[in-house]
C-alpha cells in the first residue's frame, strides 16, 4: 500500500464527511426552529380579521383599500389552512374575494371572484408568483406558511431591534413557486417571523418582508402590521390589521367555491 497516496485521499474523505454532517446539522438546526415558530401558531381554531392595503408607488403616491380574512384552521399537518379574502373598499374592487386551500407540496388551491365579470376564475399553479390586485404581495404570498412547504437550513443569529433573531435560509418544495429562495428571521424571545427576504428565480432579491406591532392574544401572536417593499420597483404594500377575531364559529363549508359569488 502508498501511504503516501492513501493519506491524502483519506484527509479529503474526512474533510468532505464533516462538511456534509455541518450541513446536514444546519438544515436539521434550521427545521427545528421552524418547527418552533410553527408550534406558536397551532390551535387557534379560526380567525377573523379586517385591515387595510395601503398601496404606495414609487413616487410615494399612496391609495387604499379596505379589506378583512377569515381563516379556519388546519386539522394536521398533512393539509394546510383555508384562507378567505374579502374586499370592501375601493367601490371598483368591492367583491372581489380570493379563496386559498393551502397544501404542502401539490399546488395551493386558488379560486378569484371578479365582480364585474361575475366569475370566478381558478388560480393556475404557474400563476401564482403575480401580484394579487395590483400590490407587492403574490397569490402564493395570501395562502400559510406551511412548516413542511420549505427545505431549511440555518445561517446563523442577528441582532434584530431589542431581539436576537435566528436567521434561517428556507427552500419552497412546491413546483411553480416565483422564489428560489427565502430568508428569514425569527426572532428567539417569542418566536415568531420579523423578517423575510424573497429572492426572485434568477437568484436576485426581489421584495423584503417586515412583519411588526405583534401582539398576543392568550398565547397566539399576530402582526398586526405587514409591509412587502419591492427592491427592484421601490414599490411598497403595507397591510395594517385591525384586532382578531377568533373561534368565530367558521366551518369548512364557508371556505368553498360556490359561496364565493354569493359573498357581502
Amino acid at each position: 500500500m502508498n501511504f503516501k497516496r492513501e493519506i491524502p485521499a483519506l484527509l479529503a474523505a474526512v474533510f468532505l464527511m464533516s462538511i456534509a454532517y455541518a450541513a446536514q446539522a444546519n438544515q436539521d438546526q434550521g427545521f427545528e426552529i421552524a418547527a418552533r415558530s410553527d408550534r406558536t401558531d397551532l390551535g387557534f381554531g379560526d380567525s377573523e380579521v379586517e385591515l387595510q392595503m395601503v398601496l404606495r408607488n414609487a413616487a410615494g403616491q399612496e391609495s387604499m383599500r379596505a379589506l378583512r380574512i377569515a381563516t379556519l384552521e388546519k386539522p394536521d399537518e398533512s393539509v394546510g389552512d383555508k384562507s378567505l379574502v374579502v374586499f370592501d373598499t375601493p367601490r371598483d374592487i368591492e367583491g372581489t374575494a380570493l379563496l386559498s386551500h393551502a397544501k404542502i407540496l401539490d399546488p395551493d388551491d386558488q379560486w378569484l371572484y371578479l365582480p364585474a365579470l361575475k366569475r370566478v376564475k381558478r388560480i393556475s399553479s404557474s400563476n401564482k408568483s403575480g401580484p394579487f390586485v395590483g400590490s407587492e404581495f403574490a397569490f402564493e404570498d395570501f395562502t400559510a406558511i406551511e412548516l413542511n412547504k420549505f427545505d431549511y437550513t440555518y445561517v446563523g443569529e442577528v441582532p434584530c431591534g431589542d431581539l436576537i433573531c435566528d436567521v434561517l435560509e428556507r427552500t419552497p418544495r412546491y413546483e411553480n413557486s416565483g422564489y428560489t429562495r427565502q430568508v428569514s428571521w425569527v426572532d428567539q424571545t417569542h418566536f415568531q417571523i420579523r423578517k423575510v427576504e424573497f429572492y426572485d428565480r434568477r437568484g436576485d432579491l426581489l421584495k423584503v418582508l417586515e412583519l411588526t406591532d405583534y401582539r398576543n392574544y392568550d398565547g397566539i401572536w399576530r402582526a398586526h402590521k405587514l409591509s412587502m417593499s419591492n427592491v427592484q420597483t421601490n414599490k411598497q404594500t403595507d397591510l395594517i390589521y385591525g384586532d382578531y377575531t377568533f373561534n368565530a364559529g367558521l366551518a369548512a363549508n364557508d371556505f368553498v367555491k360556490g359561496r364565493l359569488s354569493r359573498l357581502r
